[in-house]
C-alpha cells in the first residue's frame, strides 16, 4: 500500500501546522499511509511539572470520508500514542515495513504449500505410512511364548536361586524374632475385655409382620 498523495495545498498546509510556535497548544506530528494525521495538544501553556494541564497528550485524527470500520492504525504509531517510543515513525518506514509484512506472507504460504504437498499420516490405509508401499507390508513381532515352548516353561518356572531367596524373605530372621521376643507388649496378657474382643457376623432377625 502506498501513501495517499498529498496535494501541494494540504502539503504546505501540514508545513505549517507542524511549527512548534510557542504559542500554540496543538502541533502536528506526522500521518501515515492512510492519511490518518497525529497530533500533540495542550489544554494551556506553561510548565508541565507545576500543571498537569500544561503536559503534551497525543491523538490521532481521522479523514472524514473513512468509516469507521475501516480506519487502522499502524503498529509503530500504536507505541507512539502510548507513549512506547519518543520519535514519531516516518513514511519510509512504515513503508519498509508494509513491504516485510508482504514479504512475510509470500513465505507462509510457499511454507504451507510445501506442508499441503507432503504425504499425510491420516490418508494412509490402515497399518502403513506414507511413503512406505514399495517397502511391503510390516512384519508383526514375533510371539516366542507360542513357537517356543521350552523358553516360555524355562522364562516362567523360577531357578534354584530365586526359590531360596523367596523362601529366604518369608522366613522372619533371628533378629525380628529376638526383637518380638524382647517386646514387653507382645508378653503382656490382656486384662481388659476389651483387649481380646472381635467383631462376630450378625444376622438381622426376620421382622415381625404387622
Amino acid at each position: 500500500m502506498s501513501a495517499k498523495r498529498i496535494g501541494p495545498i494540504r502539503q504546505a498546509w501540514y508545513q505549517w501546522k507542524a511549527l512548534r510556535l510557542p504559542w500554540r497548544k496543538r502541533f502536528l506530528v506526522g500521518l501515515d499511509l492512510q492519511g490518518n494525521t497525529y497530533w500533540e495538544f495542550r489544554l494551556t501553556r506553561g510548565d508541565p511539572e507545576s500543571s498537569p494541564d500544561a503536559r503534551f497528550r497525543r491523538i490521532v485524527q481521522y479523514p472524514r470520508s473513512t468509516h469507521y470500520s475501516e480506519i487502522k492504525v499502524p503498529p509503530q504509531w500504536h507505541q507512539w500514542l502510548r507513549y512506547q517510543r519518543r520519535a514519531a515513525p516516518s513514511l519510509a518506514e512504515q513503508a519498509e515495513d508494509l513491504s516485510r509484512q508482504d514479504r512475510i506472507k509470500v513465505l507462509a504460504a510457499e511454507a504451507d504449500a510445501r506442508w499441503e504437498a507432503k504425504p499425510s499420516y491420516l490418508d494412509a490405509p490402515p497399518g502403513e505410512a506414507p511413503g512406505a508401499g514399495d517397502k511391503g507390508q510390516p512384519v508383526p513381532p514375533l510371539n516366542t511364548g507360542r513357537t517356543q515352548p521350552q523358553e516360555r516353561a524355562a522364562r516362567e518356572s523360577p531357578t534354584p536361586n530365586e526359590s531360596r531367596l523367596a523362601d529366604d524373605a518369608q522366613r522372619p530372621s533371628s533378629s525380628a524374632l529376638a526383637k518380638e521376643k524382647d517386646d514387653p507388649w507382645k508378653r503382656a496378657k490382656p486384662t481388659a475385655p476389651g483387649e481380646t474382643w472381635q467383631p462376630e457376623a450378625w444376622t438381622p432377625p426376620p421382622a415381625k409382620k404387622r
